[in-house]
This record gives C-alpha cells, sequence and structure tokens, in this order.
C-alpha cells in the first residue's frame, strides 16, 4: 500500500477517536440560563410590539404614500428577532441546556 494511501487513511480515522464528551452544565450556572431565557422572552415581546408599532405607522404614512419607507425597519426588527433567536439558542447549546 502506498503511504499516501496510508497517511489518508488515518486522517479518516482521526476524528473518530476524538472524545466527544456530553453537554453537562457546570454547577451554579442554573441562574444564568434562566437568565438567559427571560432575555430572550423580553427581547421577543418588544419585537412583536416594534412589528404592531412599525404596522401603525405604515398605515398612516400610506395615506401620503411614504408607507413603503418603513419596510426597511420591518427588515431590521425582523433581523433582530433572527439574532434574539439564534444568540440565545448558540448560548444555550454552549452551556448544554
Amino acid at each position: 500500500m502506498p503511504l499516501i494511501d496510508t497517511l489518508l487513511t488515518a486522517a479518516a480515522l482521526l476524528p473518530a477517536q476524538i472524545p466527544d464528551p456530553g453537554p453537562v452544565q457546570p454547577p451554579g450556572t442554573g441562574g444564568f440560563t434562566t437568565v438567559i431565557s427571560w432575555v430572550k422572552w423580553i427581547g421577543f415581546a418588544l419585537a412583536g410590539v416594534a412589528i404592531v408599532i412599525v404596522a401603525i405607522r405604515m398605515f398612516f404614512n400610506s395615506r401620503r404614500g411614504e408607507g413603503g419607507e418603513h419596510a426597511g425597519a420591518l427588515g431590521w426588527i425582523l433581523g433582530g428577532v433572527i439574532l434574539i433567536g439564534g444568540g440565545a439558542g448558540i448560548v444555550s447549546a454552549l452551556m448544554g441546556g
């Protein structure tokens, strides 16, 4: 067997030998995950309120032909919702929750 085949086989089997410990939450961090959950809930609630406010502004400004300008604000709000959900999910996954 050529040397390159041996090296490729060894490289392919290397990830199988790396230990993968299960996620375990460090002691004393239960309160932190609770705070993260509260912040996530508050963030989603504020985003819902912001969407309603943008919709109201679009309604009133549509009579003057300016309703489309608020679509950008709606995009920023939805981007924030994605960041809130993604950030909370990443922190939760890293902490093993």
